[in-house]
C-alpha cells in the first residue's frame, strides 16, 4: 500500500459508506434495512482493504468480482452471480478510483476540496435522479414476458429459467378484439388529432414571432394553457361544452380535444425554432416577387421543418398516451389504447397490460430518438444560416 496516494481511512471510510447504501436496499427487499446497511459497510470495507494490501489493481479487481458473483451464485442463483459479479467490480474500480486520487482527473488542479465534492455529489445525485425516473419503466419491460398472470417476478424468473418466459400476453393482445379495437382507435385518432396540432400550432408560432402582433404575450399564454391547466379541469371543461354543442362521445370531438392538448408543444417547438430564423431570406424571396405561400413553402418551411416535426412528435404522442380526456369526451366507440389500459386495472387485473406497456415505451423510445435527431439537425441547419 505504499503507492497509494490518499489515506487508508479516507478511501475505507466512503467505500463503506457505498457499500452500506448498497446494504440498505438489498437489507430492505430481504426484510432487514439496518442489518443490510451494517453487513454492507463491512463487507465492503473489508474488500477495500484487502485490495490495497494486495497492491495488484487489475487482479484483484476481477478477483473481486468474481469471488463475489460466486458467492451470489450459492446464495441466489443466476441472478445473485450477476448482481454479485457487478457489485464486486464496481467496488474494486471504486477502492482504486479513490486510492489513486484519480476523481481529482477531470477538475482543473486549483480546485477545492469543496469544488471537487460538488463536482462528484452533481452526478451521483442527477444519476439517483435518472434510476429513480427509470427504474419503474425497466421494470414493466420484463415483467410483460411473464408465463404467469401475476405482476411479480416469479422464482423461474428470478433464477432465468426459460420455462418462467412466455409470450402469452403479446398473443393475448393480438388475439383480443377489445385490445385490437382499442388500438384501431388510438392509431386512427392520434395521426388526425397531431396533424390539426401541427396545422394550427405552426400558423400560430409563426404569427406571434411577428415583432408587431398586439398581445403577443398574452396569446401566447392562453395557446399554452392547456399544457399548464390540471388536465382534469380541461377535461370537465370539454366535457360540458362539447355537450352544448353535440360534439360529445363523437370521433371528431376527441380529435379536437387531443389537438387543443398537442397545440401547445407545437407552439413552443417551432417558436424555438424561428429564434434563430433568418428574417433576411423571406424579404429577399419577396423582393424576388415570391408570394407569402410560396416564400413560406419554399423558405421558411424547410428550415423550421425540424422544430414542426418535433412539435408534432410531441403532439402525437400526448394524443396517443392520453386517457383522462377521453373518458370525460369520448364513448364506448372511442375507447383507446390507454382507456383500455385504464379498464384492465379497474375491473379486471390483467398482465396483457405490462405488454402493451412495452410496446408503447419502444414507440416512446423510437419518437424520442427521431426528435434527438431532428434537433440535431435543426442545429446544424442554424449553424449554417447566414445569420
Amino acid at each position: 500500500m505504499t503507492d497509494i496516494k490518499r489515506p487508508l481511512p479516507f478511501v475505507l471510510g466512503i467505500v463503506a459508506a457505498f457499500g452500506a447504501l448498497m446494504g440498505l436496499f438489498v437489507g430492505t427487499a430481504l426484510g432487514s434495512g439496518l442489518l443490510g446497511i451494517v453487513a454492507g459497510a463491512l463487507l465492503a470495507a473489508c474488500a477495500g482493504f484487502g485490495l490495497l494490501a494486495l497492491g495488484r489493481e487489475k487482479e484483484g479487481r476481477w478477483g473481486l468480482a468474481i469471488l463475489a458473483g460466486l458467492v451470489g451464485l450459492l446464495l441466489t442463483g443466476i441472478t445473485g452471480l450477476v448482481i454479485g459479479f457487478l457489485f464486486g467490480w464496481f467496488v474494486g474500480w471504486f477502492t482504486w478510483w479513490l486510492a489513486m486520487n484519480r476523481y481529482r482527473d477531470p477538475m482543473p488542479p486549483y480546485s477545492t476540496p469543496g469544488q471537487v465534492l460538488w463536482h462528484h455529489a452533481f452526478r451521483v445525485i442527477c444519476g439517483a435522479i435518472f434510476v429513480f425516473l427509470i427504474t419503474p419503466i425497466i421494470v414493466v419491460m420484463p415483467l410483460s414476458f411473464n408465463a404467469e398472470n401475476f405482476f411479480t417476478f416469479t422464482p423461474e424468473m428470478l433464477r432465468f429459467d426459460p420455462e418462467g418466459y412466455s409470450l402469452r400476453h403479446y398473443r393475448d393482445f393480438f388475439n383480443s378484439s377489445d385490445w385490437q379495437n382499442a388500438l384501431w382507435n388510438s392509431v386512427t385518432i392520434a395521426p388526425m388529432a397531431t396533424l390539426l396540432s401541427v396545422i394550427f400550432g405552426t400558423l400560430a408560432a409563426i404569427g406571434l414571432s411577428q415583432p408587431h402582433v398586439p398581445f403577443r404575450r398574452a396569446i401566447m399564454a392562453i395557446l399554452i394553457s392547456p399544457m399548464i391547466v390540471p388536465l382534469i379541469i380541461s377535461a370537465a371543461g370539454m366535457y360540458f361544452f362539447y355537450s352544448r354543442i353535440g360534439l360529445q362521445g363523437t370521433y371528431f370531438g376527441v380529435v379536437l380535444a387531443h389537438a387543443a392538448l398537442g397545440i401547445p408543444f407545437v407552439i413552443i417547438t417551432v417558436t424555438a425554432t424561428l429564434v434563430g430564423f433568418d428574417r433576411s431570406l423571406t424579404r429577399a424571396a419577396a423582393n424576388m416577387g415570391a408570394g407569402p405561400v410560396k416564400t413560406f413553402f419554399r423558405v421558411q418551411m424547410p428550415l423550421i421543418l425540424p422544430g414542426v416535426i418535433s412539435g408534432g412528435l410531441f403532439a402525437f404522442i400526448t394524443s396517443f398516451d392520453e386517457v383522462v380526456i377521453v373518458l370525460f369526451v369520448g364513448s364506448a366507440s372511442q375507447k383507446t389504447l390507454p382507456w383500455q389500459m385504464f379498464i384492465g386495472l379497474r375491473e379486471q387485473i390483467s398482465p396483457t397490460i405490462l405488454a402493451v406497456a412495452t410496446i408503447l415505451v419502444c414507440i416512446s423510445i423510437t419518437l424520442l430518438a427521431t426528435l434527438e435527431f431532428l434537433r440535431r439537425r435543426s442545429e446544424r441547419l442554424r449553424g449554417l444560416s447566414p445569420s
